[in-house]
């Protein structure tokens, strides 16, 4: 039986998109590390940030992987 949330694939370099905006305006985080706590930095301000698993599979709402953005500018 599927559990409550979607558990997405994580992969260092992928753009992780959330539900709710960052104070400087940017919904967008690039992962730089994952395991049991993954580290993202924001796209827009560049600031850096920790956060536990769960809660990112909570809070993400789409995963924008390294490979399809780098076919569409190929």
């Amino acid at each position: 039986m599927p559990g409550k949330f979607f558990l997405y694939k994580y992969e260092v370099g992928d753009v992780v998109v959330m539900r709710k905006k960052h104070p400087c305006g940017s919904n967008r985080w690039l992962l730089t590390r994952v395991g049991s706590e993954c580290k993202m930095t924001c796209e827009g301000c560049g600031r850096q940030m920790s956060m536990d698993r769960p809660t990112l599979e909570k809070a993400t709402s789409d995963v924008i992987r390294e490979k399809d953005t780098e076919e569409d500018n190929g």
